[in-house]
C-alpha cells in the first residue's frame, strides 16, 4: 500500500475515460515523473465522477473513492481538480462537512495536505447559465434520451460510424489528422448497440443528474462560497489559464479544413457566451502583485472578460497562485495533441499550448505536492 496518494478529481462532463478516450491524458506520466524528480513517491489515482451531478453528490462521488483506494491507510493525501473537479474537492475537504454518515469526510481532511485547482470556476462561469435555458436544458435531455432508448442507441450508432467514414476519408485525401480522428478511433469505431456500452452508461448518468448545471452560475456559486471554507493545515494552490481573444478571420489555409472550421467556430461561441461577466456577481479583484503576475503571463491584461473557453480567468482565483498557462481549457489536462506527438486541438483556441507548456503546468503541481512532503 502507498503511504502517499495523489487523487485527480476530473471537472463537469468528467469520466476517467470512455474508450480510448481519456479525460487526463498522459497527466499521469507528466506528473508522476515530476514528483519522482523531487524524490517523492506516490502512487497517482484517477477518480470518475457523476458527470453533471450536484456537488455535494460529486464529492460523495469523490469520497466513495478514496476509501476505495486505501485513502484512509495512508500516510498523505493530496487532490487535484480540473474545473468542477476543484470545486468538488473543496467541499469534501471542508471543516465539519456532512456528505455522508460517519466520519470518514474529516479523516480524510486531516490526512490531506494540498488541494490544488485547474482552471476551476470557483466563481462561477457565465456559462453554465446557457444550460439553464430551454435550449441548453432541451440539449442535455435530448443527448441523455437518445442513449436510454434502443431506437435513439441506433440513431447515434449510425451517426458515429459515418463520422468515422469522413474521419478515414480525410486520411484518404492527406489531411492532416486532427480532433475527429482521434474520437473515429478511439470511440465511434467502439460503440456497440448493447446497453452496457461505456458511451450509453455515461450519457445515462447525464440524464439521471444535471444539478451541477444551476451550481456552476456564478449566482449558484455564491451560495457554495458561502457554505464551503478551507481547512487550516492544507496548502491550496490554483492553476490558471487564459487565452487571447479568438481572432475574427481565419487564414486561407484553415479554410480549406471543414473539421477546423467548425470546431474554430464553436470555440468561438464558447468564448463569447464566458465572456460576459454577470453585472451583480462580479469575480473578486485581483491583488496588484497577482494581476501583474497573470498580465505578464498571458502577454495581454486579465480582464474579467479574459477566459480560456469555458471558465474566466479571475473566477479560478483561489489559494497561492501556482502557475499561469497560456493555454484553453482542455490543454492543461493533455488534450492539446494526438498520441505520438500528432498536433490537433479539440478546442482550437490559438493558444500555442506545447508538450513544454504541458510539463510546466505540471512541474507547479508537483512541487506544491513535494513542498508538504511530511510536513506533519
Amino acid at each position: 500500500m502507498s503511504t502517499r496518494l495523489v487523487f485527480l478529481a476530473p471537472g463537469f462532463f468528467g469520466f476517467t475515460s470512455v474508450g480510448a478516450v481519456s479525460y487526463f491524458e498522459r497527466v499521469e506520466q507528466a506528473l508522476g515523473r515530476a514528483l519522482r524528480r523531487r524524490g517523492v513517491e506516490a502512487r497517482i489515482v484517477r477518480c470518475r465522477t457523476q458527470p453533471t451531478a450536484s456537488i455535494p453528490r460529486r464529492a460523495d462521488e469523490l469520497r466513495r473513492q478514496v476509501i476505495r483506494r486505501g485513502g484512509l491507510a495512508a500516510r498523505e493525501l493530496h487532490f487535484v481538480g480540473h474545473s468542477t473537479g476543484g470545486l468538488d474537492v473543496r467541499m469534501l475537504l471542508t471543516p465539519g462537512v456532512k456528505i455522508s454518515r460517519g466520519d470518514s469526510e474529516e479523516r480524510i481532511g486531516r490526512l490531506t495536505r494540498t488541494a490544488t485547482s485547474i482552471a476551476t470556476p470557483h466563481h462561477g462561469t457565465p456559462l453554465a447559465n446557457h444550460f439553464v435555458t430551454v435550449q441548453g436544458q432541451t440539449l442535455l435531455l435530448v443527448a441523455s434520451a437518445l442513449a436510454t432508448s434502443g431506437h435513439g442507441r441506433r440513431t447515434i450508432l449510425a451517426a458515429a460510424k459515418a463520422i468515422a467514414m469522413v474521419a478515414r476519408l480525410d486520411d484518404w485525401l492527406g489531411r492532416r489528422e486532427g480532433p475527429l480522428d482521434r474520437i473515429a478511433e478511439g470511440l465511434l469505431r467502439r460503440i456497440r448497440l448493447e446497453r452496457r456500452d461505456p458511451v450509453w452508461r455515461y450519457l445515462a448518468e447525464v440524464e439521471r443528474d444535471q444539478g451541477a448545471v444551476l451550481q456552476l452560475t456564478p449566482e449558484g456559486i455564491e451560495l457554495f462560497d458561502a457554505a464551503v471554507a478551507d481547512r487550516p493545515g492544507i496548502d491550496y494552490g490554483c492553476i490558471v489559464t487564459a487565452v487571447p481573444k479568438p481572432r475574427e478571420t481565419l487564414r486561407a489555409t484553415e479554410l480549406l479544413d471543414p473539421e477546423y472550421v467548425a470546431l474554430r467556430a464553436l470555440f468561438r461561441l464558447l468564448h463569447g457566451l464566458t465572456a460576459r461577466p454577470h453585472p451583480r456577481y462580479p469575480y473578486p479583484k485581483p491583488k496588484p502583485a497577482t494581476q501583474r503576475l497573470l498580465d505578464r503571463a498571458f502577454g495581454f491584461k486579465a480582464t474579467p472578460a479574459v477566459n480560456d473557453g469555458i471558465v474566466p480567468t479571475l473566477s479560478q482565483l483561489h489559494g497561492r497562485v501556482l502557475h499561469v498557462a497560456r493555454a484553453d481549457h482542455l490543454d492543461v489536462v493533455g488534450h492539446y495533441t494526438l498520441a505520438g506527438g500528432r498536433t490537433a486541438d479539440w478546442l482550437p483556441s490559438g493558444a500555442g499550448f506545447t508538450p513544454e507548456a504541458f510539463e510546466a503546468t505540471w512541474e507547479a503541481v508537483a512541487a506544491l505536492i513535494a513542498g508538504r512532503r511530511d510536513s506533519r
